[in-house]
């Protein structure tokens, strides 16, 4: 029983895709890293101010692996990203534009192979969405600022909020206090 647990747990942040050549092997942060927090911008409404890059400023910015996963919602392998087993205290912000996301305190490890959080730093700098891909229906989390796709959000998480944001490694940045 463990086993299946453990199986449905890796195949439910699996894509098929991620097995294209463009998405094997280990996230590329240490050739693109920001390791810098850029500060939420907000209008005179309160809501935070979106990032608007066009597809070629994108491709120009990102590596071929940020943007297979950060603009086409692609998957890296399991188990391969540089982030999942980072244990310091910081920041994990967005690769794409640098908004803070998550605390390494509510970190954990999900065993999936893909840095795992129990909540976002703030609820309003992640968004969700339904995901109907590859025959599942999962929710989408995306970057509130870029739209950048990075991972997914699943209710088989830890207390206090049990949740599991699955992350992929690719999609963030971790800046050490």
């Amino acid at each position: 029983m463990r086993f299946a647990v453990l199986f449905f747990s890796l195949a439910a942040c699996y894509s098929p895709a991620a097995q294209s050549p463009s998405a094997v092997g280990a996230s590329t942060a240490a050739q693109h890293r920001t390791d810098t927090l850029i500060a939420p911008q907000y209008d005179a409404r309160g809501r935070l101010i979106r990032l608007s890059r066009t597809e070629a400023e994108w491709r120009a910015m990102l590596t071929e692996k940020e943007y297979y996963v950060l603009r086409q919602e692609g998957t890296e392998r399991a188990f391969t990203g540089d982030l999942w087993r980072e244990k310091r205290k910081g920041t994990f912000t967005c690769r794409g534009c640098g908004l803070p996301l998550f605390s390494s305190e509510t970190k954990f490890e999900s065993g999936t192979g893909w840095p795992s959080f129990w909540k976002p730093l703030r609820p309003e700098f992640i968004t969700e969405r339904e995901d109907r891909s590859h025959g599942m229906v999962r929710t989408e989390v995306e970057c509130a600022r870029c739209g950048g796709h990075l991972g997914h959000v699943f209710n088989d998480g830890p207390p206090p909020t049990g949740l599991r944001y699955c992350i992929n490694s690719v999609s963030l940045d971790f800046v050490p206090d």
